[in-house]
């Protein structure tokens, strides 16, 4: 569960058994300061996985930040190259998650170098302006078979994206990701998570089988 904004919302995401809880630390309507994401993230316990959202800082910035943080994941999000990941890790030694937004099904063929070199690709809709939490699902079926031919690398794959309980499930089978990333989704108000559909969006995801 991503965009959390609220300890309450950190504490039932862990409840429901989320293996990671995000915050945003850049420009979004979730947009948290450190000392707003430290009292979140307080809530969230030992064995689930502590996520920052960065857009366009520095690595020195966003290492430091992610230290003071406790960060387990740092989720660069304003569209990472090799050499952008590749700073980061001088001064970082948690995990790297590098988003790959998409128009369209048009997936750009720097994607490849992604899931060569980061610890996971977030696959999400682009908005420009926006760097996610948007509401906007992607084409699953058409860029299934582009998707799959691109995760020979060692990255893992992460799926956002305009994902609710009604369509998560078509989302899971066609794609088959690793891990799926939901925010507005699961919210009756931007930041204010709606335990209902989030256990709605659990269960929906445990349902799916997958080959």
């Amino acid at each position: 569960f991503c965009g959390t904004t609220r300890p309450e919302d950190a504490r039932e995401a862990a409840l429901l058994g989320a293996r990671y809880v995000g915050v945003i630390l850049t420009d979004s309507p979730r947009q948290l300061d450190d000392d707003q994401a430290k009292k979140v993230l307080a809530a969230v316990p030992q064995g689930v996985a502590r996520v920052g959202v960065f857009g366009d800082e520095t690595p020195e910035a966003i290492a430091a930040r992610a230290t003071h943080l406790g960060l387990d994941i740092v989720q660069l999000h304003a569209d990472p190259d090799t050499v952008a990941i590749a700073r980061v890790r001088e001064h970082w030694t948690g995990m790297v998650w590098a988003a790959q937004r998409i128009r369209g099904s048009d997936v750009p063929s720097s994607a490849v170098e992604l899931f060569a070199v980061a610890d996971a690709v977030v696959l999400d809709a682009r908005n420009e302006g926006k760097l996610g939490g948007t509401g906007m699902s992607l084409p699953w079926k058409d860029l299934r078979d582009r998707i799959h031919s691109l995760r020979a690398g060692r990255a893992r794959l992460v799926l956002a994206g305009g994902l609710t309980p009604e369509n998560v499930p078509t989302a899971v089978r066609l794609l088959e990701p690793d891990i799926v990333d939901v925010s507005s989704g699961v919210e009756s108000a931007p930041g204010i998570k709606d335990p209902e559909r989030m256990r709605a969006f659990r269960d929906a995801v445990f349902t799916v089988q997958v080959r």
